[in-house]
């Protein structure tokens, strides 16, 4: 259910002034401006006003700074508890211009939108309720309010609009594929996950998403994934948050990509690639050295540059105890449990590290120390298995060509049939196009004919080639 923030203090002022200005709307005799909205599953058109944009709230359950909130703690508390007050409101304010992945910086996404609208003004209305509150258009009211634009145009919903309906109309709204400033990574997680919690099927938000089912189920495994690092990074006080995370985007699908390929094959197996992929995650490495971070990583390479500090294996998994049944679950196997206490290890350095002036400053030099070993021990162990990585390739290149080849003959077939049946085939090209495979074929078996003990496959080109010359 969507949370009831209640009315703001000036609700009854604003609904008699937007009254007041929708009935002078209604009366003159220009053409009136209207906006479309999805109201409730239907399309419905509303009128649009002039509004003193110092009049209008911004809007407490918008999803565009979700994640963003817990950059103070003390200031989304008190947002939490009124979020009408005027330091509330000026918190809002202070977040839609902030950077996604780092509020203490300044978003240059928001200068963008400002410097347009100082040019071209305000091409778009926003949407408010009939209480002032902003569905669409907080963060244009934000940047409006620094230009010193006195009003703003916005459509107005019906009276009978609830916070529920303010969550869909604004989602709704925000996915359309004109949306100049979409949400940010980490919110359009939440986005998601907060729909899956009212109990939407996740196609039908995947529709809405303008993504595939099979998109919007990474993303939660991601988010899972994702809320399970920032509860692993507690050291004291110090904690990192999902926002943390904002730029890692590439890189977190390609982990559920490689984890859930890798849990076909070994469930085991996959943790452990799970577990050394994140803690390349944690460091911040790109998205290319990720990929080397496989099942095999640091046993074969990380290991023996590790400092003895992060070399230490934990106590091995004991496991679990099912409650009534008096059986136990198998744990971590002791590679998973030492690639997991490294991530561990990592998650809580990168939470001092953003928040030093949480801890004392022995604890904060100290995870500086242990940041700072473990990116030069992971440099040392790329190198190496960057080499492996470009052998490897080298090997599978020939073969991975011939997989190519096959699919290109496959989808030959298939049109040779379709242009045979309109009786369109080109059979002369066609002829010089066969002519210059069996080329290609000859010079194919040239090279293979170099193995030394061949298989089924390279005996029957051998074979064949040798016939064909005979």
């Amino acid at each position: 259910m969507s949370r009831d923030f209640g009315r703001p203090p000036r609700a009854t002022e604003n609904q008699e002034l937007v009254e007041q200005r929708l009935k002078e709307a209604s009366a003159g005799g220009g053409l009136q401006e209207t906006l479309t909205v999805e109201w409730r599953t239907k399309p419905m058109v509303v009128q649009v006003i002039d509004m003193p944009i110092d009049q209008v709230y911004y809007n407490p359950s918008t999803h565009r700074i979700r994640a963003q909130r817990s950059f103070d703690p003390d200031r989304d508390l008190l947002l939490a508890e009124d979020p009408w007050t005027p330091d509330s409101q000026d918190y809002l304010r202070y977040l839609l211009q902030a950077l996604p992945s780092n509020p203490a910086k300044r978003d240059g996404d928001f200068d963008d939108l400002k410097d347009s609208l100082k040019e071209y003004r305000q091409n778009e209305p926003g949407l408010i309720t009939r209480d002032g509150i902003l569905v669409n258009g907080n963060t244009r009211v934000a940047a409006l309010r620094e230009l010193g634009v006195t009003s703003v145009r916005v459509g107005v919903l019906p009276a009978t609009c609830t916070w529920a309906d303010i969550n869909a109309v604004e989602l709704s709204l925000q996915l359309r594929h004109d949306t100049r400033r979409p949400y940010s990574y980490i919110n359009r997680l939440l986005t998601i996950e907060e729909q899956v919690n009212q109990g939407r099927p996740l196609a039908d938000i995947a529709k809405d998403f303008r993504i595939r089912t099979a998109t919007a189920d990474e993303d939660l495994w991601v988010l899972s994934c994702l809320k399970d690092l920032v509860t692993r990074s507690k050291a004291g006080p110090a904690q990192l948050k999902l926002m943390d995370f904002e730029d890692a985007q590439e890189k977190l699908r390609e982990l559920h990509r490689a984890f859930a390929k890798a849990s076909k094959r070994n469930p085991g197996q996959a943790d452990l690639l799970k577990e050394n992929k994140l803690a390349l995650i944690v460091l911040e490495f790109s998205k290319t050295d990720v990929r080397l971070a496989d099942e095999d990583f640091r046993t074969r390479y990380l290991q023996r540059h590790l400092p003895e500090q992060l070399k230490q294996a934990p106590a091995e998994s004991a496991g679990r105890m099912i409650p009534g049944l008096n059986r136990a679950v198998r744990g971590d196997s002791p590679q998973v449990v030492a690639a997991k206490a490294l991530t561990n290890v990592l998650l809580r350095a990168k939470a001092v590290e953003r928040a030093p002036e949480t801890v004392s400053a022995e604890e904060a030099q100290q995870a500086a120390s242990v940041w700072k070993q473990a990116k030069e021990a992971v440099e040392e162990a790329l190198v190496p298995a960057g080499k492996d990585a470009r052998v490897r390739k080298r090997k599978q290149a020939a073969p991975d060509r011939l997989y190519d080849a096959i699919q290109s003959i496959d989808q030959c077939t298939t049109d040779m049939a379709l242009a045979r049946a309109s009786r369109s085939q080109d059979d002369e090209s066609l002829d010089e196009a066969v002519l210059a495979l069996r080329s290609s074929l000859l010079k194919l078996a040239r090279e293979a004919a170099r193995i030394e003990e061949p298989g089924d496959g390279v005996a029957w080109l051998l074979d064949a080639m040798r016939r064909e010359g005979e």
